[in-house]
């Protein structure tokens, strides 16, 4: 496993990070393997572990706490995230700021969090969703401070909403955020136009979400694919979305080189670009933490075939099916 200096917090963060979405509330997911999934990503170096609340209601949370006193004394970074208070993913530009994140519900929240996590001070407490409307609000901005003056948060980041990479900008400008997370993927490459500028300059972390476009970019799947009951992504991979995925991730196989998979070719794509500092794929599976911290080896990819990759790219409007 390589590491990168997560921005100015000064931590440093494995390449590969843990999404933790998976781990509580989605189908098929076996809680024993989870826990043997974790445990191995802990013993390949992985050291950042991305939950939130609204994973399971603090399911995900508690599943974080109990891994981090399995391990004492190894070095954990601590990503959760606050929900908005109307509870609705992601936020709309007419959602008021009172319905989302008024300073009581931050704190009340954060306190929620510790307590499942069992941990006194959370390393980076995020905002679970964000308009970047809402950043000359002084109340998220006390409520931040107080947290940060009472030590039970060390930093604090905005997770930005899918296909909305510039709905941050203004906030970032604040002072009051450290990090940054954000769809950014082969078909995702719009973080590079604004964003990611941004956070170079003001030496802010870049956290990337969503690798493998939910799992298009694996490529498993396919026009006839169906999820079961309850799960998440038959609610985003409707018919619309199903299809022109598939028809985008088939474009990419006549680019993939001798021995490597897509997820690799997901994977080392991002780590090819130094302004990412950790990216977080949910791992449910041994065999999947394997394949993906095997990517974190610093070869990043071929230069011709990033170029080629560039061409990929897909911009997307935020839907009703996107979330």
């Amino acid at each position: 496993m390589k590491y990168r200096r997560f921005g100015r917090t000064n931590f440093h963060s494995s390449e590969i990070g843990y999404g933790m979405w998976g781990l509580a509330g989605w189908t098929d997911t076996d809680a024993g393997e989870v826990a043997h999934a974790l445990d191995r990503a802990v013993e390949l170096g992985c050291n950042f572990f991305d939950t939130a609340w609204g994973y399971g209601r603090g399911k995900s949370e508690q599943i974080l706490g109990d891994l981090v006193k399995k391990h004492p004394g190894k070095e954990f970074y601590v990503a959760t995230k606050i929900p908005p208070k109307n509870f609705k993913w992601p936020s709309k530009p007419d959602y008021r700021f009172e319905d989302c994140f008024p300073a009581d519900h931050i704190i009340e929240y954060t306190e929620k969090s510790l307590r499942n996590l069992g941990v006194d001070c959370i390393d980076l407490q995020q905002f679970h969703v964000w308009e970047d409307a809402w950043a000359d609000r002084d109340e998220w901005k006390a409520a931040l401070e107080k947290l940060k003056k009472e030590g039970k948060v060390r930093h604090f980041g905005v997770s930005i909403n899918r296909w909305e990479p510039e709905n941050a900008l203004n906030t970032i400008r604040t002072g009051m955020i450290d990090a940054v997370q954000v769809i950014y993927n082969i078909f995702d490459q719009a973080p590079e136009d604004a964003l990611f500028p941004l956070c170079r300059e003001l030496d802010i972390a870049v956290i990337a979400r969503v690798p493998f476009d939910e799992g298009s970019l694996t490529g498993n799947l396919t026009k006839d694919t169906v999820f079961p009951p309850g799960d998440w992504r038959g609610t985003y991979f409707v018919p619309e979305n199903l299809n022109a995925s598939v028809d985008h991730a088939d474009a990419l196989r006549p680019l993939l080189p001798a021995g490597m998979t897509m997820p690799e070719m997901a994977l080392r794509f991002i780590l090819s670009n130094d302004d990412v500092h950790t990216i977080i794929p949910g791992m449910r599976r041994v065999r999947h933490v394997e394949a993906n911290i095997a990517a974190s080896d610093g070869r990043g990819l071929p230069e011709a075939l990033r170029l080629a990759l560039k061409g990929h790219r897909w911009d997307r409007e935020p839907t009703s099916w996107s979330q």
